[in-house]
């Protein structure tokens, strides 16, 4: 998808820079550990060379020893093992994610924008509700249409509106502002409105995967609740 390509730029620089910034640090660590291991050696070695030949080094201390600097090396290597590993996944993260450009995603946000006699909007249940009300306001807190959406299931959901309002007068396209309300027979649930937003790009901040939606900013991955 063309979109992707043109937007990835910055996400694949980012890729390049960390993928060389791992293997300095895996370099780095390496070395590290066979200067640590050179040096235990050389200590050794001198130490082996002027033991006191009436009292020598006892098997088990020179043993013990060994296995000492085995466990500081085995540490090391794993370290940069699992370095190496992370930067491996935070690459492929962000490769799935620059899919999703282009794409339109329900985040949380209570927005609903109108256009072209039709608007998108979501929210999410903390529990099965026998009835869900959708409240749709204008930029003067006026309530200007009333969905009610019956017995909805626990999780995310998706509404439509198709623009008309209560008297069933077509209203002018433009940003409105949702309320959710939702009941089950023990009293209310809970329930968050969730936006219609468009992903823009994809990139890291920080070590961190980040998708732009606009004007909600970066979002995390965690932060999408459904793509449509």
């Amino acid at each position: 998808m063309s979109t992707t390509s043109s937007v990835s730029t910055n996400t694949v620089q980012d890729w390049y820079s960390s993928v060389s910034s791992t293997q300095t640090a895996t370099t780095s660590t390496t070395n590290k550990a066979s200067d640590q291991e050179s040096r235990f050696l050389t200590l050794l070695t001198s130490q082996l060379k002027n033991q006191d030949p009436l009292n020598p080094m006892d098997n088990a201390e020179t043993t013990s020893q060994l296995a000492q600097i085995s466990t500081v090396t085995g540490i090391e290597k794993l370290n940069a093992t699992l370095t190496k590993m992370m930067s491996s996944n935070q690459t492929s993260d962000t490769l799935q994610a620059a899919n999703l450009v282009g794409h339109s995603v329900l985040v949380e946000g209570n927005q609903l924008a109108l256009s072209s006699s039709m608007a998108v909007g979501g929210y999410v249940l903390d529990k099965p509700a026998s009835s869900v009300t959708v409240s749709i306001l204008d930029s003067n807190g006026a309530t200007v249409q009333t969905l009610e959406l019956g017995e909805q299931e626990a999780g995310v959901n998706e509404f439509v509106w198709d623009g008309q309002s209560l008297n069933g007068t077509a209203l002018a396209d433009g940003s409105y502002t949702v309320k959710i309300s939702a009941k089950d027979k023990d009293g209310s649930v809970e329930a968050s409105p969730l936006e219609l937003a468009k992903v823009g790009a994809v990139l890291t901040a920080d070590g961190d995967l980040k998708i732009d939606v606009g004007r909600l900013g970066r979002v995390s991955m965690s932060d999408i609740k459904l793509i449509l």
